[in-house]
């Protein structure tokens, strides 16, 4: 049985595909009713601890349950108790939105008068009532992901798997969709979620990083901030790929990345450390534009762990 309050619990979860160790060991469990954030790079093994955990997979050691059920030995059982949602949608797109609702609503077995009142819930809960007659696939894709989502929680399950379910959506409709995550946690649900958007992550109660199928970090997102090592400069620079490798020499840095059109630089000390990185760009002739102490994200705080430049990459 799981510990009091904990909906999903995982005790040294293994998955091997042959030689290639997917998942290696991990544990963490996550309460009733929190937004528990599943993080790390494409390739890292998030993709895998879902399957399992949703019971589509067995693992290959340890041991994992949702709601008390084990997913090696009661998958069928973890299914019906669960939502779930893909990165990819994955409904039918040449049914209108109500048909995908109604098809739903079937699979899950929902009697007549429970299903009509759920889908009718369903289409406000996630923003739909005007699109019901409209045809899945020519909505656009944030419309597509409430759809899917509205799919996914028809039978009001209490836990929720959203494996990337934003990935390839516009920002706006992205932070809607996480209004909607806040709104079921806040009913008791658990969710479930992993996706390689920092900012994303920022939503989440707790996280856990993962790497090469290990976990490497968990935590709030402000204790995992605290852990990391140094103070943080940002730096522009019209030629950023001189300046990271001048100013990667610099005595007192930690660490130096490319963020987007700026530079990122872990250092010992911040309050001492601008005049040496401009005197030391100055004497490579290299033109500093400015240097400012910022509090780092959660995407500082991965990079310090693991030495990737970005959590997207492969």
């Amino acid at each position: 049985m799981s510990p009091a309050g904990d909906s999903v619990v995982v005790e040294g979860l293994v998955k091997r595909f042959g030689r290639f160790v997917a998942v290696d060991g991990i544990s963490f469990a996550a309460a009733r009713g929190e937004i528990f954030g599943f993080l790390g790079p494409n390739g890292s093994g998030k993709s895998t601890t879902i399957r399992i955990l949703c019971g589509l997979l067995r693992p290959s050691a340890g041991r994992a349950s949702v709601n008390g059920l084990d997913v090696a030995r009661e998958p069928e059982a973890v299914r019906r108790n669960i939502g779930y949602m893909s990165q990819r949608f994955s409904l039918y797109g040449d049914l209108t939105v109500g048909e995908n609702l109604r098809l739903f609503a079937g699979l899950y077995d929902l009697p007549e008068r429970l299903a009509r009142e759920r889908i009718g819930w369903a289409l406000t809960m996630a923003g739909l009532d005007e699109h019901r007659d409209a045809i899945a696939h020519e909505l656009a894709g944030g419309l597509q992901q409430r759809l899917a989502l509205g799919c996914a929680v028809l039978h009001r399950p209490s836990v929720l798997f959203l494996d990337e379910p934003t990935s390839g959506v516009d920002p706006l409709s992205r932070r809607r969709f996480w209004d909607l995550i806040h709104r079921m946690a806040a009913e008791g649900v658990t969710v479930f979620v992993t996706t390689h958007y920092m900012e994303e992550a920022e939503y989440c109660d707790r996280l856990a990083f993962i790497e090469r199928g290990r976990l490497i970090a968990l935590g709030t997102p402000a204790a995992l901030k605290r852990r990391m090592k140094g103070e943080l400069l940002e730096v522009a620079a019209p030629d950023l790929s001189r300046a990271l490798e001048t100013l990667r020499a610099v005595s007192g840095v930690i660490d130096v990345a490319l963020f987007g059109d700026l530079l990122h630089v872990v250092v010992e000390d911040a309050a001492g450390a601008a005049a040496q990185l401009r005197q030391a760009a100055a004497a490579a002739g290299i033109e500093i534009a400015s240097i400012t102490a910022i509090e780092p994200g959660l995407e500082d705080v991965f990079v310090s762990l693991t030495g990737r430049r970005t959590i997207a990459g492969s």
